[in-house]
């Protein structure tokens, strides 16, 4: 009975070391899982990160180019409107110099 007793004891004892084997390879597997689920997150983080950056550059380009062309329709239409009044006092300025020009010749017969 002795004997039975002990083998017990010793079949328990592998039957413990064998959890504890399985339970420290469950362990380092979901470790290993762990750090491979991370790893891929952190992938993912970056490359969502880039992608962000450059929808903003790209938002941020096209906004430049939206106010440059606004300004520069602004400008246009500037430049346009001082032609027109330009145009519009070039026969005064005109017969201005004219006038100036005759005078310079009587002024030196």
């Amino acid at each position: 009975m002795k004997i039975e007793v002990l083998k017990d004891i010793k079949k328990t004892e592998e039957e413990y070391k064998k959890m504890i084997s399985e339970a420290e390879a469950a362990r380092v597997k979901a470790l290993a899982d762990a750090q491979l689920e991370g790893d891929n997150l952190i992938q993912k983080a970056n490359a969502d990160a880039e992608e962000y950056k450059k929808k903003c550059i790209a938002d941020a380009k096209s906004t430049a180019a939206s106010r440059y062309d606004a300004i520069l329709k602004k400008g246009r239409a500037e430049a346009t409107v001082l032609e027109q009044k330009g145009r519009q006092n070039l026969d005064k300025a005109v017969g201005m110099l004219v006038n100036k020009f005759k005078e310079q010749l009587h002024v030196q017969s």
